[in-house]
């Protein structure tokens, strides 16, 4: 009984390595290429995205249709499927029904300037 419990405290040994290794330490955020954090602020805020998410430091972002974005940052996927780039956000931000058909956020007309700058503020959150 005692090899019994030997082997498992070793396997549960193995997994916590694995496990730390595969969390590894803190990421930088992305680097959005012509993105202004700051503009990206007021570019969410005359858009209106709040009224369907939950952004911090917009002013009267509380919506509830949409995914809270408090933690954008350490999303792994956009939409669920794919991954969480910078190239991918702004796509999305611009057009996120190209990306995914059947989706609830609408094509707001958003510039890709604008949504360079919308991404470099979501990427800040973390």
């Amino acid at each position: 009984m005692s090899t019994l419990r030997s082997h498992t405290w070793s396997c549960l040994a193995c997994l916590s390595v694995l496990a730390a290794a595969c969390v590894g330490p803190p990421q930088s955020p992305p680097r959005v290429s012509e993105g202004d954090a700051i503009r990206g602020r007021t570019v969410l805020q005359r858009y209106d995205c709040g009224v369907c998410h939950v952004i911090p430091g917009i002013r009267g972002a509380r919506g509830y249709v949409g995914p809270p974005l408090g933690a954008y940052a350490r999303n792994v996927y956009v939409a669920g499927k794919y991954p969480n780039t910078p190239d991918v956000l702004v796509r999305w931000i611009m057009n996120a029904p190209a990306l995914a058909p059947r989706t609830a956020m609408p094509a707001l007309g958003v510039s890709e300037a604008e949504a360079r700058d919308m991404a470099a503020y979501l990427y800040t959150l973390r």
